[in-house]
């Protein structure tokens, strides 16, 4: 099983010393989260940037929030990324719920789900050279990956299932114990096989940490519950936060045990002194 660390969104300046410590330390990836109407770097754009200043660690969006962005134009940005990266990208993608995100693009937040499908079909059909309509000819580049970046989906309902067994590699659950977990990867395991879909599913889950002193559990506490805002999960998350090596070491442990493929260890606070203390305590 490898080990991820999933970027801090409060400073991105700091984010290439966070990659590049990160790419010389046996990490396996780093991730960016996404949100439109929020103060977070765009993930893309940044991810890019992130691919130029390493060589080895892979780059993933933890969750792009597919619906927000124009389907030819995300075939496009991604297919670009993992070509300029090397086939290093991976495109995490989910849902979202905030009403403001897709306010800000006029998308009726009731439809995501029936969009991102849609979008699915369009992308997988871009990525392999297919013409985007009857007055559109194929969009370039091919990505590195033949039929396009690897791609998770994350979520918890079983439409996320779904999609994971026709359209994806790989299942991201976030913000769950493992023994929660185990439930949601045998499922996906599941429908990875009545799909008839050869091998078997990436498996990833993600957990929230923070190392260092107390200023940097308290950075990573202010930024969490100001990223999750007033709603009934954030109580959860903020009080969620590993903050000990022996809890980080213990919940890796445990993910293990289950059979996930990759722990992805999304970090709040922005010293990249964590990054060191991170590789210390699990690798």
């Amino acid at each position: 099983m490898s080990v991820g660390l999933g970027l801090p969104i409060g400073d991105p300046a700091t984010l290439l010393t966070w990659a590049r410590r990160a790419d010389a330390a046996p990490f396996r990836s780093i991730a960016l989260l996404d949100r439109l109407a929020y103060g977070n770097p765009e993930p893309l754009i940044t991810l890019a940037a992130l691919a130029g200043a390493t060589s080895r660690v892979r780059l993933q969006t933890e969750v792009l929030l597919a619906p927000l962005h124009r389907t030819a134009l995300l075939a496009k940005q991604a297919a670009t990324l993992d070509l300029l990266s090397g086939a290093r990208f991976t495109l995490g993608i989910g849902l979202g719920g905030r009403a403001d995100d897709y306010a800000a693009v006029g998308v009726d937040k009731r439809t995501r789900g029936r969009r991102l499908d849609g979008q699915m079909a369009r992308l997988r059909s871009v990525w392999a050279g297919e013409p985007y309509g009857a007055d559109v000819g194929p969009i370039g580049p091919a990505p590195a990956r033949p039929g396009g970046p690897e791609i998770l989906f994350g979520g918890f309902v079983p439409a996320v299932i779904r999609r994971v067994a026709r359209w994806g590699d790989g299942f991201l659950g976030a913000a769950l114990p493992a023994p929660l977990m185990d439930g949601l990867f045998r499922k996906v395991e599941a429908a990875w096989d009545e799909a008839g879909r050869p091998g078997r599913p990436r498996l990833v889950a993600q957990v929230n940490v923070a190392l260092g002193p107390e200023a940097v559990l308290d950075e990573a506490r202010r930024e969490a519950r100001a990223y999750y805002g007033p709603s009934e999960y954030t109580d959860h998350v903020v009080n969620g936060l590993l903050t000990t090596e022996r809890q980080l070491l213990d919940t890796v442990t445990a993910f293990r045990a289950i059979g996930a493929d990759e722990v992805m260890l999304y970090c709040w606070a922005t010293d990249p002194d964590q990054v060191d203390r991170i590789a210390d305590a699990v690798l």
